[in-house]
C-alpha cells in the first residue's frame, strides 16, 4: 500500500479503541517492534502478525488492505490483472518474497480475501512456520510452490490446488529456487 496507508490504517484503529502500541502487541501476542513497525511502515507487513491484529482490533484483514469502500461487486478487468508484476510485498518469508495482488480490493465487508501471489525466491535460508485462524484455498497458475504444513511437504504445480487450516504452522515459499504464481483465497474469521 502506498504512503503506508496500511501502518495509518492499524494506527487509526488501535487509537479508536484508546489502545497505546503495547496496549495492542499484548492484545495479539505480537512484540512491541513489529507493531510500531508496520505503523512506521519500516516493517513487510506479514500475513501473521496482520491476522493477529485484525482479530484484536475486531475487524476483517480486508479491512486493513483495502483501499476504498465501494458496496458495489469487486470487478478486476484484464488491464488491472496486467499489474500483477507492479505489486508489493505482502509476506517476505526464507521461502522468498510473496507479492500480492487483492482481487477484491474495494469490496467490504467480504469473508474471503482473494489474491494473485508471485514468489520470488530470493533468500531461502531458515523457515519459520506461522499459523493464524482461517482457512486458506491455493491454485498452482505458473511454476511450483512448495508448502510446508506442520510436518509435511507439498509441492503445488500448476493446475493442482491444495486446501487446509490456517491455524496448523505453515510456509508457503517457492520450490527449487524457481519463480511461481498463484491464486490464493484466505478465510478468517472475526
Amino acid at each position: 500500500m502506498d504512503e503506508n496507508k496500511l501502518g495509518k490504517k492499524i494506527t487509526t484503529l488501535r487509537e479508536a479503541h484508546h489502545l497505546t502500541a503495547q496496549d495492542l502487541a499484548d492484545r495479539c501476542q505480537c512484540d512491541l517492534p513489529v507493531i510500531e513497525g508496520l505503523e512506521a511502515g519500516e516493517v513487510p507487513a506479514s500475513l501473521a502478525p496482520l491476522i493477529k491484529i485484525t482479530r484484536a482490533l475486531g475487524v476483517r484483514l480486508g479491512t486493513l488492505m483495502d483501499d476504498d469502500e465501494n458496496l458495489g461487486p469487486a470487478y478486476i478487468d484484464v488491464e488491472q490483472m496486467r499489474e500483477v508484476e507492479r505489486t508489493k510485498s505482502l509476506e517476505t518469508t526464507s521461502g522468498g518474497d510473496l507479492s500480492y495482488f487483492s482481487l477484491a480490493a474495494g469490496r467490504p465487508s467480504r469473508h474471503m480475501d482473494p489474491f494473485v501471489i508471485t514468489v520470488d525466491p530470493r533468500g531461502e535460508a531458515d523457515h519459520e512456520l506461522v499459523g493464524h485462524e482461517g482457512e486458506e484455498w491455493l491454485y498452482g497458475m505458473e511454476g511450483e510452490i512448495e508448502i510446508e504444513y506442520g510436518k509435511e511437504i507439498y509441492v503445488l504445480h500448476p493446475g493442482e490446488s491444495i486446501y487446509y487450516d490456517s491455524i496448523v504452522p505453515h510456509q508457503v515459499r517457492a520450490h527449487n529456487g524457481q519463480k511461481a504464481k498463484f491464486l490464493a483465497v484466505v478465510y478468517t474469521p472475526i
